[in-house]
């Protein structure tokens, strides 16, 4: 009775082990794939970040690009994007703090690159313009640089 028993609580313990080895394996699994997870909604964000990004500047320069419409100046202690509209108001589009700043004023209105709406997080933004090809590099949160080439349509009516 004794032997039988013994054996019984053995088999409880070999079931309770069993369980155990069982629930550390799908905790392992389940924090590996939380991990992956993780890394690939943080590289899916910086993707959708650096497109949109470049995608507003594009979009923003194409609907503001007429002959004098689109021009780089100095804006604080940056560039600045400057966008004519129809109306004969700007848009500025520049870095600050940080952000992806735009700023819409009439012109020679006295403003500050703080005033701006924010837009985007980013790391930098630099454009230049010459011979009526824009250039605007972008730095994102990491540091990472892309350029992107726009070819005013409006040509000999961009301004430097």
């Amino acid at each position: 009775m004794r032997k039988r028993a013994i054996q019984h609580h053995m088999d409880g313990l070999l079931a309770l082990l069993l369980f155990g080895i069982f629930a550390v394996c799908v905790l392992a699994i389940l924090l590996t794939g939380a991990n992956a997870y993780r890394r690939l909604t943080v590289r899916d964000q910086a993707a959708y970040n650096d497109r949109t990004c470049r995608q507003y500047l594009e979009t923003r320069v194409r609907q503001a690009d007429a002959a004098g419409g689109v021009r780089v100046e100095p804006f604080g202690d940056t560039s600045a994007l400057v966008l004519l509209d129809a109306f004969g108001y700007e848009t500025r589009v520049y870095c600050c703090n940080g952000y992806l700043m735009e700023l819409y004023a009439a012109p020679g209105t006295d403003f500050v690159p703080e005033d701006g709406e924010k837009v985007l997080e980013i790391g930098g933004m630099v454009p230049s313009l010459d011979n009526g090809v824009l250039k605007i590099t972008l730095i994102n949160t990491d540091g990472i640089e892309q350029q992107s080439y726009l070819s005013l349509r409006s040509g000999e009516g961009a301004a430097a």
